[in-house]
């Protein structure tokens, strides 16, 4: 249940600054960036709750002593959390540069925002592929 309401939340994070987006015609978009800071938010608090409520079974297991974590399954872990953080920091490193280049830019032209933002999005993309990665490695 709680994965079809983030599945709703995050194609809703799309669809509706992009579709309101297009009603409005603003060129500034202010309501669109208010909207999609609201589904963001809105998906990761559901995304929070639906990891809580996923681990408090497993914990009251642990609790109880009957199941524990094989080598495997804890080298699984690390590599998770490697790939989402070395990911993150590579990402972090990326936006940065990108981010102050394209500052650089936009003050000379004011026009090539959009472009400018692209590599900052394609900088942004790293971070989320190791989390991606990461979550690939934990279902299996």
């Amino acid at each position: 249940m709680m994965l079809k309401v983030l599945l709703i939340l995050a194609v809703a994070s799309v669809v509706i600054p992009f579709a309101a987006f297009r009603a409005t015609g603003s060129k500034k978009g202010k309501e669109c960036l208010l909207m999609n800071v609201i589904s963001f938010f809105s998906i990761l608090a559901v995304g929070v709750m639906y990891s809580i409520g996923c681990a408090v079974p497993a914990f009251a297991e642990a609790a109880s002593g009957s199941a524990g974590l094989s080598v495997g399954e804890g080298l699984k872990f690390i590599g998770a959390a490697l790939s989402t953080g070395l990911s993150g920091i590579g990402g972090g490193i990326a936006v940065s540069s990108s981010a102050a280049a394209a500052i650089g830019a936009m003050s000379e032209n004011e026009k090539i925002m959009g472009k400018t933002l692209i590599f900052v999005a394609l900088a942004e993309g790293i971070a989320l592929y190791g989390l991606v990665i990461s979550i690939m490695i934990i279902s299996q």
